[in-house]
């Protein structure tokens, strides 16, 4: 039977089986999209597991809870080009250099090879003078890894080297070339069949910003309706208490026609007049959220609807670093980055176990975990949210804002290339963060935003830099690994064994962090034996062929995979 919730009703209605062999079975059954999001999962009963449900968090032998049911959205879909883009992120400043400029007055100047501070009041001020003329000349570079869209952190201007405190929305850093140097990236990018997404702060900007700058100089004015002042001019509500920082206030219409809110607003403009394809919503879950007021889904709402009419194609992403489900409903953000649905899970089950130290702050710590504990973390955040969502969630495993996945897992070249087959393989957008494609090093977000050594080729890592290209060039020939469904097929703690399908095949994926239990030995577990579960069908129940697939990643020694040939026999033995 199909259970459905429709207009605060649940219903049952009768299935079919669809198709039926010796290792499995399809069920299908219709359901009516009378709501805009529709939840449903499956009853299964007369099995010999007896009375269960089947929703999105696996096979249950009790009654559950609406929260993990598969859900249908009637919603506009994302951007067709979306479920085959590759995400190369670039911290301006940090990766290439057209030019020499002088530095701003708030800048400490840097050569190019000098360290990073990663940690001290120095920081955000140290100035290398990467520009965008600089990225033109490696567009090659970043389309031999596989990736197609190139998303910048900010360009406007700014008091620090990140920009995330802008100064104003209306024009393109000078230290990064300006508009004009804009204009020749996003041809240039264009002309190759790629794609370009910006970077927008829509929770605060900076102290310095022209808006905040009129609301602190007169309380009458319209500007000073954006902000939220306790005392003015000098107590206003900013990001985490940095008064550098100050926190936008949604309810000011002034503010949301300048920002977000129609064809003469920041979203609208550089999409429609500037060529960006798409925007990263800085701080999207804390944006219009404050103590009682809570506007975070008209933002979202109402940024997706202005981007839909200056450009239909266009892609909305967000940061969000732990469970973004409420805020996935179809209508808002594309998709967020996926810190809690795949890169925590990935970096838990890879990481050396080590003593965790938990503190006060709004940052969770990360142990480590066995694949017991990691499979079902991946299947409960994808299960709270449409599978559409999952597909085009922002899939990563590293960022300007983590350490570096080589400092991750201690250098580790075997696991690491484990973390990279799991990007290129599971469903999601990946995203690769600059230079770990030749593994550069970082113990922390700014300590990782290191210069990119072109001219220091001896700093490469080039087997990291094939083996990157290889799993990308892989992910971007087989149809399963880009539009394909997820299929669990059991796990231990120290392999996951998944498939990804699409009617066009199937592909059989094995990742490991140890070496493989020799024959006849006992299987061991750090967190107790693995759990003996029948693998359910994927998220979408459409009935899929067991067709032969070219790929199978095996583990050949500690951590690492091989590609071998396989035959459909073996796939239906998974199945």
């Amino acid at each position: 039977m199909l259970r459905t919730f429709i207009d605060g009703e649940q219903a049952l209605t009768a299935t079919t089986v669809a198709r039926d062999s010796e290792h499995e079975f399809w069920l299908r059954g219709d359901i009516r999209v009378e709501n805009p999001v529709v939840t449903y999962r499956w009853l299964l009963d007369g099995l010999p597991g007896g009375y269960q449900w089947l929703n999105g968090e696996g096979i249950h032998a009790r009654d559950v809870t609406d929260a993990a049911d598969f859900r249908i959205t009637t919603h506009p879909a994302p951007p067709s080009w979306a479920a085959d883009a590759v995400l190369y992120q670039i911290f301006p400043d940090r990766f290439a250099k057209s030019m020499d400029r002088p530095a701003p007055e708030w800048a400490i100047p840097q050569e190019w090879h000098d360290p990073v501070i990663g940690v001290g009041p120095e920081t955000p001020y140290q100035y290398y003078g990467g520009d965008l003329d600089g990225i033109i000349a490696h567009l090659d570079h970043i389309a031999s890894l596989g990736a197609n869209t190139v998303y910048l952190t900010p360009i406007f201007p700014a008091r620090s080297n990140h920009r995330y405190d802008a100064s104003t929305f209306d024009e393109v850093d000078p230290l990064l070339g300006g508009n004009a140097a804009l204009a020749r990236l996003t041809e240039a990018i264009h002309a190759r069949g790629m794609r370009i997404m910006g970077d927008l702060t829509t929770n605060h900007c900076g102290a310095a910003h022209e808006w905040f700058q009129r609301a602190t100089a007169d309380a009458e004015s319209p500007e000073a309706s954006y902000f939220t002042f306790t005392h003015h001019p000098d107590q206003y509500v900013c990001w985490f208490g940095y008064s550098s920082l100050p926190k936008f206030d949604h309810r000011s219409q002034e503010l949301r026609s300048a920002l977000y809110e129609g064809p003469e607003s920041t979203v609208a403009t550089w999409i429609s007049e500037h060529g960006l394809d798409g925007w990263r919503i800085d701080v999207a879950n804390m944006t219009a959220r404050l103590g009682t007021m809570d506007l975070n889904h008209m933002v979202a709402t109402t940024i997706r609807a202005t981007m839909a009419e200056a450009n239909p194609e266009s892609l909305l992403l967000a940061e969000h670093s732990h469970d973004a489900s409420g805020d996935l409903l179809g209508d808002g953000w594309h998709g967020v980055m996926d810190y809690a649905g795949f890169s925590r899970p990935v970096w838990q089950w890879l990481k050396r176990p080590e003593t965790v130290r938990f503190e006060s702050g709004p940052f969770t710590p990360m142990p480590s975990f066995g694949a017991t504990s990691m499979v079902p973390a991946m299947r409960g955040f994808s299960a709270a949210r449409p599978w559409r969502a999952t597909a085009h969630a922002l899939t990563l495993i590293g960022s300007h804002d983590v350490p570096r996945i080589a400092e991750y897992l201690d250098r580790n070249e075997d696991l690491i290339t484990v973390a990279f087959g799991l990007l290129a393989s599971m469903p999601g957008i990946p995203m690769l963060w600059a230079g770990d494609e030749i593994a550069q090093e970082g113990s922390n977000g700014e300590d990782g935003r290191r210069p990119f050594p072109w001219q220091d080729t001896d700093q490469w890592d080039t087997a990291r830099l094939a083996t990157t290209r290889a799993l990308f060039t892989t992910r971007a020939q087989r149809h399963a690994l880009r539009h394909g469904g997820l299929r669990w097929l059991g796990y231990s703690d120290a392999a996951i064994p998944f498939l990804r399908e699409s009617p066009e095949e199937t592909v059989l994926i094995h990742a490991a962090r140890a070496a493989p239990t020799p024959p006849g030995s006992p299987a061991r577990s750090s967190e107790g034996p693995s759990p003996a579960w029948p693998a359910p069908p994927i998220s979408r129940p459409t009935p899929m062929e067991c067709s032969p697939f070219p790929l199978t990643a095996r583990p050949s020694r500690y951590g690492s995979a091989r590609t071998t040939e396989s035959t459909a026999s073996e796939v239906r033995r998974n199945c």
